[in-house]
């Protein structure tokens, strides 16, 4: 039997990889399990949630899952992706697939520019009318100082476990992503230690990769990633 981990980010839920899992589902009959962290979901509630129950958490999924099955994949999304990351470091587990994953923290550049813009709007008057501002209303204002400060602990902890990630891996980011900074797909791609890497950029596609316009594509790249059969050099 195959399992297959999949992982949300900071502040996020199941909802943000829906599709993917969907897209799995339909074609094969893996055991597909995407736990919701400590303080995330529908309605956040991260005010006593710390970065080491998120990894714990997902350690506990990844145990009962390999419980159950004998060759296991992990996917994750942003944050996600940096826990995935951690996972694959201290288990084997037999493929990896990170998408727009938080190897840094968000940009400051983009949080800078939008917020500048979203001040503006309410000089005008328009402040509903900003999208960042809804954004943040509806989601980040339910996010108190100390999970933002838990959320760089966890990216701080979890980059020196990149080195001795070893299975083969695939890593997707958006081209229009603005949140995590471009360059870290490069960066992952240095600094994992896996022989097989694969890195694909998507040229319509946000932070939010897996419900954008190019998530068909994504879909059956990390399908096709999954089922391809890698042969990898044992370590001597």
């Amino acid at each position: 039997m195959i399992g297959c981990l999949i992982i949300h980010g900071f502040t996020g839920g199941p909802h943000e990889v829906d599709p993917l899992r969907v897209y799995l589902s339909e074609r094969t009959d893996w055991t597909i399990e995407v736990p919701v962290l400590k303080g995330h979901g529908e309605e956040l509630n991260l005010e006593n949630a710390s970065h080491e129950e998120w990894l714990r958490e997902a350690d506990e999924a990844l145990r009962k899952l390999k419980e159950k099955c004998a060759k296991v994949y992990v996917i994750g999304f942003s944050m996600g992706g940096m826990i995935a990351a951690y996972l694959a470091a201290m288990h084997k587990i037999d493929k990896l697939v990170l998408l727009a994953t938080a190897r840094r923290y968000l940009s400051l550049k983009y949080l800078s520019y939008h917020i500048a813009e979203m001040i503006g709007d309410g000089f005008k008057g328009k402040i509903n009318d900003n999208e960042l501002f809804t954004q943040f209303k509806s989601k980040f204002g339910d996010v108190p100082i100390k999970a933002n400060i838990e959320f760089m602990k966890l990216v701080n902890y979890t980059k020196q476990y990149l080195k001795d990630v070893k299975t083969p891996v695939f890593i997707a980011q958006g081209q229009k992503d603005e949140m995590v900074p471009f360059k870290a797909a490069y960066h992952l791609d240095e600094e994992i230690g896996s022989e097989h890497k694969e890195v694909v950029f998507f040229e319509q596609s946000d932070h939010l990769i897996c419900l954008g316009d190019d998530s068909n594509v994504l879909n059956k790249m990390i399908y096709d990633f999954l089922v391809q059969k890698i042969e990898v050099n044992a370590p001597v």
